[in-house]
């Protein structure tokens, strides 16, 4: 899968980096590269994801709550 950005006339070098990053960021291209950066025992894996789902569902709750 390549990412290809052409600068549009007259855009400037950061304006289409700031681009790309949005692109990448959508993609979600980033958070896996940072998530696979490191070994994680998956025990550990799990255990995140509970924690972010127990964030989640409590912050649903309370919107709701009001």
């Amino acid at each position: 899968m390549a990412i290809q950005l052409k600068l549009k006339k007259g855009e400037s070098v950061e304006r289409g980096l700031k681009r790309l990053k949005k692109i990448l960021d959508k993609e979600g291209i980033i958070k896996t590269l940072r998530d696979q950066r490191y070994f994680e025992k998956p025990c550990v894996k799990a255990r995140k994801k509970s924690a972010r789902a127990r964030i989640r569902s409590r912050s649903r709750r309370r919107m709701q709550e009001l």
